[in-house]
């Protein structure tokens, strides 16, 4: 059934441009041309905010605020070895990733530190990619509490996570 969903809606589209009498095709062009617009603008923050992610984690500076984030974890109930995750996800959401994969292949799905990785992952968002994504593209400049109120956000999700797979999964 899923994979007849984009088709289904395509043909519907068509039905309707060719009922409204549409010339679907400059139609499309001109739409093609404000994705473009759109892309072109999002670049600059991306690559900004890609090389910060790298820089970060090849001077060490993630296994530093790890160290030092950990014990802090400990105390929270969340495990120690979802310290880079917390770190990452907020800004990387491949890193993110990454880090899950070492988690989940270092100390099992079914461990409390993989559930809770997962859970995680699956319930934050990568909030420097999106703010300086969506903030760069329409040109934002006026952020205010956005940026704060994300954070927050992303850490309540984090504490929560352990929570919840404790509450729903015994650990």
């Amino acid at each position: 059934m899923s994979s007849y969903i984009i088709p289904v809606i395509l043909l519907i589209v068509l039905l309707w441009a060719l009922w409204k009498k549409i010339d679907v095709f400059p139609v499309f062009m001109e739409g093609a041309k404000e994705g473009l617009a759109v892309v072109k603008s999002m670049i600059p923050p991306l690559i900004i905010l890609l090389t910060a992610i790298g820089m970060f984690r090849a001077s060490g500076a993630l296994e530093f605020f790890t160290g030092l984030l950990a014990p802090v974890m400990q105390r929270i109930g969340l495990p120690k070895e979802v310290a880079p995750l917390v770190l990452l996800r907020p800004v990387s959401g491949s890193g993110a990733t990454a880090v899950l994969s070492d988690i989940v292949a270092t100390y099992g799905p079914d461990s409390f530190a993989g559930r809770v990785a997962s859970v995680m992952t699956g319930s934050t968002e990568t909030t420097f990619y999106t703010l300086a994504l969506y903030f760069g593209a329409t040109s934002v400049e006026n952020t205010r509490y956005a940026l704060g109120v994300s954070l927050f956000a992303d850490i309540v999700s984090f504490v929560v996570s352990a929570l919840a797979v404790r509450l729903f999964l015994g650990v």
